[in-house]
């Protein structure tokens, strides 16, 4: 179908914004590991005892260890990858969801208005989601704030525009949130098991070392992994994951049979209901990440 609206469709805004993020993202998870992974093998050096002539391999695993984890955390503090992928995100669900009011006729640029007072008010939102992180993203002034195919959307009979934004956004993004709901679930019970054992297994060697029937110290080693199995889900957050984009999924599924129906002149208030519906998961998820919520979205 010519009347959609595909990502690479989408403003410039958007792209620079989601690229931004995505590196962000990356970058923090990259470090994330590295921290947790530092600490575990210093604390791997820490139960072995390997001498190679002079040289005290166990030691040279601590200072290796606790090393990686020093400059993940010093390289974290200066390049800030966290700020990047979230702000880059939060500016690239707005950027979207403007994007698509837009191209649907939508509240706040119903198709009665015209195209040049569309454009002034679409310009002035771009300019005010993006107004407080020209420091963090990079937005690329060659690229066009309104595509042709957003205004070729915009210009499509209302069958048209309701189809498109039903099949392109509110049932594509279902889709996404359900698969997204099933993966972290089952990372989440992953993950569970996996710290259980853990703390299994350290149990049963604290008991063989009260009885003498265990000699080696591994309780260090097994509170490390733990503990970095533990900052890693929180860094993840699946459970939180899965439950919003379950709920959000289901919300969607009322808006699409809502849309459905819906008769042109209500078609604007409706339609920015069923953006509300998106971006309400999106300011959950910032939220949860940073103790912020974000007003980019909201009329």
């Amino acid at each position: 179908m010519s009347s959609q609206l595909p990502d690479n469709e989408l403003p410039g805004v958007w792209k620079d914004a989601d690229a931004t993020s995505l590196r962000g993202q990356q970058m923090a998870l990259m470090l994330t590991r590295a921290k947790v992974g530092g600490g575990v093998f210093a604390a791997l050096g820490g139960v072995l005892s390997w001498h190679v002539g002079r040289l005290d391999l166990a030691a040279m695993m601590i200072l290796i260890g606790f090393s990686t984890a020093l400059v993940s955390e010093l390289t974290s503090w200066v390049h800030e990858p966290e700020r990047a992928w979230y702000d880059g995100r939060a500016v690239a669900e707005s950027a979207k969801t403007l994007a698509w009011r837009y191209s649907i006729g939508s509240d706040p640029f119903p198709v009665n208005m015209p195209r040049d007072d569309a454009e002034e008010v679409f310009r002035a939102r771009m300019t005010e989601i993006t107004r407080e992180i020209d420091d963090v993203v990079v937005f690329d002034a060659a690229d066009r704030v309104i595509t042709e195919q957003m205004d070729r959307l915009r210009n499509a009979p209302f069958v048209d525009r309701r189809a498109a934004y039903i099949e392109g956004r509110t049932l594509a993004q279902k889709v996404w949130y359900a698969q997204k709901a099933r993966y972290n679930r089952s990372r989440a019970r992953l993950w569970r098991l996996f710290l259980i054992l853990a703390e299994v297994a350290a149990v049963v060697l604290a008991f063989g070392r009260v009885f003498g029937q265990w000699h080696m110290d591994v309780a260090g080693l097994f509170a490390s992994c733990i503990a970095a199995g533990a900052a890693w889900v929180a860094v993840k957050q699946f459970s939180p994951l899965a439950s919003a984009y379950a709920v959000a999924t289901k919300e969607l599924g009322i808006q699409a049979s809502k849309l459905r129906s819906v008769d042109e002149d209500r078609w604007p208030l409706v339609a920015a209901d069923a953006e509300e519906a998106i971006s309400r998961e999106h300011t959950t998820w910032l939220a949860s990440r940073t103790g912020r919520v974000s007003n980019r979205d909201s009329d």
